[in-house]
């Protein structure tokens, strides 16, 4: 009889998760991992395949939000490509400390543990809040000092990367790891420039939950000397670009099915390729191809006959806001439907903590005069003061839920 279990995570309790999890897996279970307090999905037993497997939620890289069916062989076929890149930047895999600070209900922070398993290598779990903490990092920093036989790795989004990045300690800790993954959303030209400068061994990299984490990762090596991609294709991916300029991957390790209006459906087109909606080129130079991420398709505004990636503009905004100091922390682009153009760009954006009293109307001014230089299709049409802004999680943004704190206040 074929069995699912729900499993609530959290930074806390992660690793007990964990452990829950392992025990269900060896019964044949399927194990759906859903963040504490969620809306629960209910998935028919009678539905699922045979087991075991992990159930996680994806936002929708495709065919909007659903749920991945990954059994256990693709997971570990995944931990057995990274493995191999590791060996081809010189590194053991089972010499390896493992970091942890992504959460356990993602497939960013499930594959971390999951490849200790499948290395034999030591995984430290690390709470959501301990990089915010100097004293914490120092603490870190020292036992990694000790242990400097043993390469560290390390998993991170863009946004931790960037409170790592602000503080000296943050800086300091990030030397002593011999690579740090940087996935989840588009690596901005501005951190990779602050990394570079201090030496950091990042390894930009793209990845999903219908892929089972990473595909492509670029070599410390190659990121130090200034290439931009998100690096070449791991030994068991397929990559190439379809008609509307996004990615479709090819790779036995793809979740084998997603849950979605009620029944389960197959992730590939009839030649057996999963659809992105990141639009993106390949580069062919060199020996090997190299991913360049252009934007999301279906995040993209269509504004005066020009199509805008909301991502890039946030980027290039928050660029300028650091250059001039303004107190922003941070900001997200939306579309407004407008009669002439189609869609017209508003933002929302929050202070820093110790700017909250600051003068709005000052800092709206302020950003205008940072934009007013843009192509009139990327020039805001209005700003939004938002105090509860805040990414998810794993630091992406949730666009329809800002989008409608957005229709709200009008």
């Amino acid at each position: 009889m074929k069995e699912l279990l729900a499993l609530e995570s959290n930074s806390i309790n992660a690793k007990e998760c964990s452990k829950k999890l392992d025990a269900a897996l060896q019964k044949g279970f399927w194990v759906q991992l859903l963040p504490r307090f969620s809306k629960k999905i209910f998935i028919p037993s009678s539905i699922l395949p045979s087991g075991p497997g992990v159930i996680i939620a994806s936002g929708g890289s495709s065919s909007g939000p659903h749920h991945c069916l990954l059994p256990i062989n693709n997971l570990s076929q995944s931990a057995a490509s990274t493995r191999l890149w590791l060996k081809e930047q010189g590194i053991e895999s089972k010499d390896c400390l493992i970091f942890n600070p992504l959460p356990f209900h993602h497939v960013s922070g499930l594959m971390p543990w999951w490849r200790s398993r499948c290395w034999e290598a030591k995984h430290i779990w690390l709470p959501s809040t301990f990089i915010k903490q100097p004293i914490n990092l120092e603490e870190s920093r020292k036992w990694l000092e000790i242990n400097n036989s043993h390469p560290a790795i390390i998993s991170l989004v863009p946004t931790q990367l960037k409170r790592l990045l602000e503080k000296p300690s943050g800086i300091k800790w990030l030397q002593h790891f011999s690579i740090v993954w940087v996935g989840g959303a588009s690596l901005s030209d501005h951190l990779a420039k602050i990394a570079r400068s201090h030496s950091i061994n990042l390894s930009p990299c793209y990845g999903a939950t219908e892929t089972i984490a990473m595909v492509t990762a670029q070599s410390p090596k190659e990121f130090l000397a200034g290439n931009n991609s998100c690096g070449s294709p791991l030994k068991d991916i397929e990559l190439s670009i379809n008609k509307n300029g996004a990615i479709k991957i090819r790779s036995s390790r793809l979740a084998i099915y997603r849950f979605k209006d009620e029944q389960l459906e197959k992730l590939t087109d009839k030649n057996g390729w999963w659809h992105s909606q990141d639009a993106a080129e390949i580069i062919h130079s060199g020996t090997k191809p190299k991913l360049k991420i252009i934007g999301r398709l279906d995040t993209a505004i269509n504004s005066g006959g020009e199509t805008i990636f909301p991502e890039n503009l946030e980027y290039r905004l928050i660029k300028q806001i650091e250059y001039a100091k303004l107190p922003i922390k941070d900001v997200i682009f939306l579309p407004t439907k407008d009669i002439d153009w189609g869609e017209r760009i508003s933002v929302l954006f929050c202070l820093k903590d110790k700017a909250i009293n600051e003068d709005t109307k000052a800092i709206i001014q302020s950003m205008k005069l940072l934009t007013q230089d843009w192509l009139p299709a990327e020039r805001p049409l209005s700003w939004h003061k938002c105090p509860e802004l805040m990414r998810n999680s794993a630091g992406k943004w949730e666009r329809k839920k800002w989008s409608n704190w957005l229709q709200s206040i009008k």
